[in-house]
């Protein structure tokens, strides 16, 4: 039986648990395939258990992890150099580690320093999600979205094709990409996003007349601000870890946000002008980005990633579940001799 241990089950993990369990039974492979979970919360265990994204869950870390052949680290980026130290500790001989977090240069860093050679890690963040934890979990939250992968130097090919495997098995398209060239990019698409929905939501609802505000406020503003519903902790963890990126990027929209006060406080002909053709600019940019987004399902062919040149319906097995434990390093019993993991 291969073993997958998933270590943190809100929305992610336990929506990786459900894509697991829902291929399995459908490639008939339910019997070949053990799902363990563990979360600090007990509210998250049972959860997990009673919505079926595990098989079952541990409140030890360490037996969670031992015999896993692909461990999987959806926690919060303040909780994973404690979840390495533990990977390092207990974690077999040639298990197959990934994170779903959504900073990746501090995430490589911890697995250089952290894990040992024995191990193989290859970073990831699924670029989908919910502003609901678990409660939100479902087994197709990542079909169609954009996966990335970033490999930490040592990972085996096995191992890369092992956690690519994972990705198109929950019907996400990999992409591979540089740790810093990640952590920008996400920071201009994705965490500052966030700080303007909490800065708009705080500057309104702090507002002497909110109570009469509120009930005026419509789908715009609604759209604005739903990311401020999004998870304080993990948020705070992301500024933490990527706050290099995020000041840039927010000093380039604070400066921006300037130039079109500047040009509304004016309030000439000449101004509106300049305000009318900056709204138009960002009118056909937005048009012309949705109209090129990818159809879900609709493979990209990222020229570093072998993966696309692949049938799934052919290598999937192989990459994933039917290769894991030929993929095992021997292991060393107390006398010094060579065996294979049972």
């Amino acid at each position: 039986m291969q073993r997958v241990t998933i270590v943190g089950l809100g929305l992610i993990g336990a929506s990786i648990g459900l894509g697991l369990r829902k291929w399995a039974n459908e490639q008939g492979q339910r019997s070949s395939l053990e799902v363990v979970g563990f979360d600090i919360e007990l509210l998250h265990q049972n959860e997990a258990k009673r919505i079926k994204a595990v098989d079952r869950t541990t409140w030890s870390l360490a037996e969670a992890l031992r015999d896993a052949d692909l461990i999987i680290v959806a926690t919060p980026p303040s909780a994973v150099p404690e979840v390495f130290d533990a990977i390092a500790d207990y974690a077999p001989d040639g298990a197959i580690v990934t994170d779903t977090c959504s900073t990746k240069a501090a995430v490589l860093r911890w697995a250089a320093e952290r894990l040992p050679p024995r191990v193989h890690f290859v970073g990831g963040h699924p670029m989908a999600g919910k502003t609901q934890s678990i409660e939100g979990a479902d087994a197709d939250l990542f079909r169609g979205a954009i996966w990335v992968v970033t490999p930490s130097l040592t990972a085996s090919r096995e191992a890369i094709e092992t956690v690519l495997g994972l990705v198109q098995l929950l019907g996400a398209e990999p992409r591979f990409l540089d740790p810093a060239e990640h952590d920008s990019y996400v920071a201009a698409v994705s965490h500052v996003p966030f700080l303007l929905s909490v800065a708009l939501m705080r500057v309104t609802s702090r507002d002497v007349a909110w109570r009469e505000m509120g009930p005026l406020a419509a789908g715009g503003f609604r759209d604005t601000t739903r990311l401020a519903a999004g998870s304080p902790r993990m948020y705070r963890d992301i500024c933490a870890t990527n706050g290099e990126a995020i000041v840039r990027w927010l000093d380039a929209t604070i400066a921006e946000l300037q130039d079109l006060r500047t040009l509304v406080a004016e309030g000439s002909e000449a101004a509106l002008g300049r305000l009318q053709e900056r709204f138009e600019q960002a009118r056909d940019t937005r048009l012309e980005w949705a109209t090129q987004e990818r159809r879900p399902g609709e493979l990209q062919h990222d020229a570093s990633s072998e993966l696309s040149q692949l049938s799934v319906g052919q290598h999937l097995q192989q990459l994933f579940l039917g290769g894991l434990m030929s993929r095992r390093r021997p292991r060393l019993r107390d006398d010094g001799k060579s065996s294979e993991k049972r």
